[in-house]
């Protein structure tokens, strides 16, 4: 049977194999199998340290069975049997309950599969797959490095590793893969041939193999997305657009007499920035990054009162309700009158701003509706309801997304195609990302950058509160917090769930990459549930916070309660806010100055900064405890303290990337599909993509472009009709 890069893998490997392929890790023609690349290599005897795996993790080790036990259950019937197995440096235990495998000898060498669980303090696997290695093994277990692939529950490493050698006998080799790249481009990087660079990734003889195969494979990912990108950017300067040049004696001008405080340096050049693309007639596709708390939403309120100014609408898309209404509420009093026209307070020369959420009465949605289909709401502000059919607008000019990373690429995309011609986009994150994660993800996007703080701002100190090597020191932190309140502050508590029947993060307002679900061991769950807003709250009224004003505020309340409790807190009624991260985001308390976070390590590095954020907003100096029983010494500990340790946004968000997978960072979570980048790093590998960007560029500009180079044009094509691409482009 011919085999070419897109024969389905039923065809090769069997319906069953291929079926299971396909639904457990989206492995669905040959070219997906070849770039499934092997996530390490082992050797019998190497040095892996078992004790360095991570609970939840999802792994195979090589390793060899030093005991096996097994007795009676004490709690229930049945028999439990403990396998120890050690690799040189390290042991763990696989736990089977009522099953007996006799082939598990001392001495035995295997694979053994699972997602590492803890149990008394000791790792282990319970009811691991497992694969031992004999002396009648094929030739695929005597090699000298044994590829271990990332895997799932139904399809084993071994399987792949299999059905790899299956493919390499079906095909005689990989012959049959036709290079992309240019020769001159391969001699000039002295880089490999795709099937030669194929054949060592899979089959690698020694460490140099793998090193240059790696070399040549991450040029792959990166030229071609580099090549998407560089197509966007040509393809947008084309896009035809509409002016919106800045005027005189409107909007734009009542929000700078009325700000009551001067622009930063960086507020006043982004400004410009931004005035200047607004003016021009191709659509403005510009990112704003910057510190929590750096005023990037005046900045997207100067622009946005720009274009009324010149006779379009512009429409803020916020993630939660509590988020858009405060920006309602923040921009009309900034307005004044001239956010109320054709009211009998209003200015005539002014407009309106409309709120549009999911929780209006239909009496008021069918009005907001109404002022934005005929143009009086000039800028429209709004979560998920934005984009419902039946929202039209007279003539959308900009469309702004606030906190980028919590919405979904089809929402921000919808909202977009609501104009009659394409809209100036802007996309505002609070979670700064590294130059070179920018670069690949946002590669047809201008970028802007925000570091300057307000002046006036007090800053926050920081301090990790290690309860289970410092007890004492919670009890300081909830007295810090009552001197606080005390000198006529006000406080966050933060909780990583709600309570009541939920055992999980269960808010529409959680964390997104929370990391910390309970991890479960020897058949019993040997880490308690994250604490809970409802149950804090409770014990704060009875103990240590006893006597103080406290409200809770999560995401099951209606719309209407979060509201109240928000201003409540706002006004300064509330003196302590127990909430889910329902406040992670826009929530501008000045008064606030603590911010408690309780099970810190169950959150992410981005969310702590993003939360710490909402402290010190006035000219009183913040603090935010990090309360955890994770123990200092450990990894998740050392992470808390580098949260505690810098306020430096871009450094943190450095961190968040080297601790998170980078496929979260480029946004194929939100896609819904594995990330497009398999070995390319975005820390590690800066050059190289810096190198392929200038490649990118240079090869569409030249000649006849992609059509002088088929091969080329077909791996960009194949990427371009993926959903990974359609993220890309969305984005």
């Amino acid at each position: 049977m011919p085999v070419t890069l897109d024969t389905d893998l039923a065809r090769v490997l069997g319906a069953k194999t291929g079926k299971a392929m396909a639904e457990s890790l989206e492995l669905y023609r040959v070219r997906d199998l070849l770039r499934h690349y092997p996530r390490r290599y082992a050797t019998r005897g190497e040095m892996t340290r078992l004790d360095d795996l991570q609970v939840g993790d999802r792994v195979t080790v090589l390793a060899q069975v030093r005991r096996v036990v097994s007795r009676k259950m004490r709690s229930r019937p049945g028999t439990l049997t403990e396998v120890t197995v050690g690799d040189g440096a390290g042991e763990m235990q696989l736990v089977f309950f009522n099953r007996r495998h006799g082939q598990l000898q001392q001495g035995a060498w295997g694979l053994f599969a699972g997602t590492v669980g803890q149990y008394r303090n000791s790792k282990q696997f319970a009811h691991p797959d497992f694969h031992l290695i004999t002396g009648d093994d094929d030739e695929d277990w005597a090699r000298a490095l044994i590829p271990i692939y990332p895997a799932s529950k139904d399809v084993s490493s071994w399987v792949i590793q299999k059905s790899v050698r299956l493919l390499l006998d079906a095909s005689g080799g990989f012959g049959f893969v036709e290079d992309p790249l240019p020769e001159d481009l391969r001699t000039r990087h002295g880089l490999l041939s795709l099937p030669a660079a194929l054949l060592d990734i899979h089959r690698p003889t020694t460490a140099d193999d793998v090193e240059r195969a790696g070399e040549r494979l991450k040029w792959d990912e990166a030229l071609i997305l580099q090549l998407v990108l560089a197509a966007r950017r040509r393809a947008a300067a084309l896009e035809p657009g509409t002016a919106r040049p800045r005027g005189s004696g409107g909007l734009l001008d009542a929000v700078d007499a009325a700000l009551p405080f001067s622009l930063t340096e960086g507020q006043q050049a982004v400004g410009e920035e931004l005035a200047a693309e607004l003016s021009r007639d191709h659509p403005m596709h510009r990112l704003l990054q910057g510190e929590v708390g750096s005023g990037k939403t005046v900045v997207a309120l100067r622009a946005m009162a720009q274009v009324v100014d010149a006779g379009g609408q512009a429409a803020l898309l916020a993630p939660t309700e509590v988020l858009a209404a405060q920006h309602a509420r923040s921009i009309a009093g900034m307005l004044g009158p001239l956010a109320r026209a054709g009211e009998l307070d209003g200015d005539p020369t002014g407009t309106k701003v409309v709120l549009l959420t999911g929780s209006l009465k239909a009496v008021a949605r069918r009005a907001a509706r109404a002022a934005v289909a005929d143009g009086s709401a000039g800028i429209v502000v709004g979560t998920h309801a934005l984009l419902q059919e039946g929202v039209d607008f007279a003539d959308l000019g900009l469309v702004v997304v606030d906190e980028q990373h919590r919405f979904g690429v089809e929402q921000r995309d919808a909202l977009r195609a609501k104009g009659n011609r394409p809209p100036h986009v802007l996309v505002m994150t609070a979670t700064p990302i590294p130059r070179t994660v920018a670069m690949t993800v946002y590669g047809d996007l201008e970028t802007s950058v925000l570091r300057q703080l307000p002046s006036g701002r007090g800053g926050v100190a920081s301090s990790v509160v290690p309860v289970s090597d410092k007890p004492a020191w919670l009890d300081r932190a909830w007295e810090r917090l009552r001197e606080e309140v005390a000198a006529g502050r006000q406080a966050y508590v933060v909780c990583p769930r709600i309570g009541e029947d939920d055992t999980g993060t269960a808010d529409t307002d959680a964390p997104e990459d929370a990391d910390g679900a309970p991890e479960k061991g020897g058949g019993e769950d040997d880490r308690r549930p994250p604490l809970a807003v409802l149950d804090v709250a409770e014990a704060l009224r009875e103990g240590p916070l006893a006597g103080l004003r406290i409200d809770v505020l999560h995401g099951r309340l209606t719309p209407e309660d979060k509201e109240a409790r928000m201003r409540a807190f706002a006004s300064g009624q509330t003196q302590v806010l127990v909430a889910t991260t329902v406040v992670e985001v826009g929530v501008d308390v000045p008064n606030a100055t603590v911010m408690v976070v309780m099970d810190a390590d169950r959150f992410g590095v981005s969310q702590l900064h993003q939360l710490r954020g909402r402290v010190a907003r006035g000219r009183h100096r913040g603090l935010c405890l990090l309360v955890t029983e994770a123990r200092e010494t450990t990894a998740t500990g050392q992470r808390l303290a580098a949260v505690a340790g810098t306020s430096d946004g871009f450094e943190l968000a450095r961190l968040d990337l080297e601790t998170r997978r980078e496929g979260d960072v480029l946004g194929a979570a939100q896609s819904g599909k594995r990330s497009t980048l398999r070995l390319l790093s975005l820390l590690e590998d800066e050059e190289l993509i810096a190198t392929a960007r200038a490649e990118a560029t240079e090869l569409l500009a030249t000649g006849g472009g992609l059509a002088d180079h088929p091969g080329l044009a077909a791996e960009v094509a194949a990427l371009a009709a993926d959903e990974r691409a359609t993220y890309l482009e969305k984005a």
